[in-house]
């Protein structure tokens, strides 16, 4: 498994970094030079340059650039305890994470880009099933478990996050002070993509304790589905596949495994008796068997049902004949939220 680790370098590469543009631009005009010998006038390292031309004379898609890392490729790069010694720029980078070896490392003005393969640990033996419920209005996750009954809602200050930075672009553009708006957009991706590193590493951490599996929907061409407008924007702003690979390689990393499911109708039937129930915002109703949950709370059982084989939505004769069986192990309901106003 490759994974990729952000450093601090504590060195100025500003003429380095001024070549490498210079050497890029030369590979995009000269696809049939790329060889560092043809840009030794320009004077980085070969070892550099010749990295820097394949990648962007290779490019057939890339017409200009206008900032370009240093890279390093593994061969290039020492490591003694926890030293990383590059050589060609004399630089020494504290790393501290373990890893079978050192595949490549790209620094800009701050930071070294440090790429590793690690070992991923084997698959751990399941007891129980966790479905994971992700939506882009409330809480952004919320996992059931049909063994225990447990759930757990987490990363509710999402929607926040979303309408605060929302507003603040509305007063920006009222003013005319559009310079600003790639700021706010940074600040409010940041803090997500903050938020959705503490929901996945909270679900792990959650399986690994219970010897869990984690279940998740198919959620490919979701932004295609029909909406209304006011819905819209909530959608487009839903980084439910950024929360997804953050989830895959902590799992990875955890050996827990991880399956996808069809979503049809786990948001529109009964966890308890299969059938299609009544859904208003973040309620669910069932009028067969009087089952009264949390909208989202009864989809995360449904997705694990489903997994399981306890559930098929797609069959049409388990509507009219009511064949399914009901969810025997999660009754009573027992509610956990993990601290949610935290995250």
């Amino acid at each position: 498994m490759i994974l990729t680790y952000k450093v601090k370098h504590g060195h100025d590469f500003s003429e380095e970094l001024k070549k490498a543009i210079q050497v890029a631009k030369f590979g995009i005009a000269n696809k049939d030079k790329l060889s560092s010998k043809f840009v030794k006038a320009i004077g980085l390292k070969a070892t550099i340059a010749s990295q820097i031309l394949r990648k962007y004379g290779r490019n057939k898609k890339c017409q200009k650039v206008s900032s370009v890392n240093l890279i390093i490729p593994g061969q290039g790069v020492r490591r003694i305890g926890n030293i990383l010694k590059i050589s060609c720029l004399k630089l020494d980078i504290l790393f501290l994470k373990s890893c079978r070896k050192v595949n490549q490392v790209e620094l800009d003005k701050k930071y070294a880009y440090v790429s590793v393969t690690v070992d991923e640990k084997p698959k751990i033996e399941t007891k129980v099933t966790i479905g994971v419920d992700r939506n882009a209005t409330g809480h952004i996750v919320v996992a059931a478990c049909p063994e225990t009954g447990k759930v757990w809602k987490l990363g509710k200050s999402a929607g926040h996050i979303h309408e605060k930075y929302k507003q603040i672009r509305k007063i920006l553009q009222s003013k005319g002070k559009f310079n600003k708006l790639v700021a706010i957009k940074g600040m409010e991706s940041r803090k997500i993509r903050d938020l959705n590193h503490k929901v996945s590493r909270k679900l792990v951490d959650l399986a690994s304790g219970l010897k869990g599996r984690l279940v998740l929907e198919n959620l490919e061409g979701i932004r295609k589905a029909k909406s209304n407008r006011a819905f819209r924007s909530t959608l487009h702003s839903w980084s439910f596949y950024q929360l997804q690979t953050f989830l895959e390689y902590k799992a990875k990393l955890a050996g827990i495994p991880i399956s996808y499911i069809d979503p049809y109708h786990t948001s529109k039937c009964c966890s308890r008796c299969g059938l299609v129930g009544i859904r208003k915002g973040k309620q669910f109703t069932c009028p067969s068997c009087g089952n009264v949950e949390h909208a989202d709370t009864n989809a995360g059982f449904n997705i694990a049902l489903k997994s399981l084989g306890v559930f098929d939505f797609k069959r049409k004769e388990s509507f009219e004949k009511g064949v399914l069986a009901p969810r025997q192990k999660a009754t009573p309901i027992s509610m956990v939220t993990l601290e949610p106003h935290r995250l």
